[in-house]
């Protein structure tokens, strides 16, 4: 029996590393991408696809930057929305290609999503995700000075803006995602986390400048659309103990219990499987499966045949 699968993708999937960021790279990676969800539809899945901006969000907001003496410099969300529109024209088209392709029924439907953050979240007084273009230490001074932002040093490269990253409280338009299935369609939603928004008293929204960790928005959005099963892909196969080391070991079906006693032992890089790991349990506390699997094993680890599947207590 078909399930309701919410798919993340991760930035491989719309544009490698060191990979010139033309609309035709990114295209072509997409393309690839949409054959592979296109193969879980065709095995009888409901399908939500969420999917990573940092690239080109980044890039958006470097051409903010360059271009501010001729137009004025757009804020973060609405950079988010831009790239949101971007990437989920890509997929819309190809999806819909391969629906045609495979003589699938359906169709397919981008919805540009807004998820809510708490206008109190901690991470508003303390900002640490880097965005954007690289600066000198000179440059991140004035820039501080001028702009009020904060910046910092990333990973030895140079000096970037730093936004906040608050925690994912609810993703607007759930009710639409969950009428759209129903109706057969493939839904993209909630692309880079979504776009950052507070509510005031009355209910009414306003944007912020923040950035929303898309593997918790994804799992946020996993966990409000009623899902079956939270995939997380990925560039490799499986997760891993001792990645890299001699003696690496891949975690296949693994349970609730084993997995956070994995994370607590502090096996997974916060940078990378970590975040992954930690959405993952978290909505296989809920009492449904979670896998962090590669894309072209999706269909094979949601029939519990590859990737790593993280187990509820029964």
């Amino acid at each position: 029996m078909g399930k309701r699968v919410v798919i993340a993708l991760g930035g491989n999937a719309i544009l490698r590393p060191n990979q010139e960021a033309t609309y035709e790279n990114q295209l072509k990676n997409v393309e690839m991408s949409a054959e592979l969800i296109a193969a879980v539809k065709k095995a009888g899945h409901q399908v939500i696809v969420t999917h990573g901006n940092g690239p080109q969000v980044g890039n958006i907001l470097r051409q903010n930057e360059e271009a501010k003496a001729f137009v004025p410099a757009l804020p973060i969300d609405v950079c988010s929305a831009e790239s949101q529109g971007f990437i989920g024209y890509m997929m819309e088209q190809t999806l819909k290609n391969q629906l045609t392709k495979n003589q699938l029924s359906g169709n397919v439907v981008t919805l540009l999503t807004e998820t809510e953050v708490a206008a109190n979240d901690p991470a508003f007084n303390e900002p640490t995700k880097p965005i954007g273009v690289f600066f000198t230490e000179a440059e991140a001074k004035a820039l501080e000075a001028e702009k009020g932002w904060a910046t910092g040093e990333d990973a030895g490269r140079g000096y970037r803006r730093l936004v906040p990253s608050p925690q994912p409280m609810k993703i607007h338009g759930v009710e639409a995602i969950q009428a759209l299935l129903e109706l057969d369609n493939i839904v993209v939603s909630t692309g880079g986390g979504g776009i950052p928004v507070v509510a005031d008293q009355a209910g009414l929204l306003t944007g912020v400048e923040a950035v929303i960790d898309k593997d918790r928005s994804a799992l946020r959005l996993s966990e409000q659309v009623s899902a079956d099963v939270f995939m997380i892909l990925t560039d490799v196969p499986n997760v891993y103990l001792n990645f890299g080391k001699p003696d690496q070991l891949k975690l296949e079906a693994v349970s609730l219990a084993d997995a956070n006693r994995y994370m607590a032992e502090g096996h997974f890089a916060d940078g990378s499987m970590g975040p992954k790991m930690e959405a993952a349990i978290a909505f296989a506390t809920g009492g449904k499966e979670a896998i962090i699997c590669s894309l072209d094993e999706a269909v094979e680890a949601l029939a519990g045949n590859a990737g790593t599947r993280i187990l509820p207590n029964k």
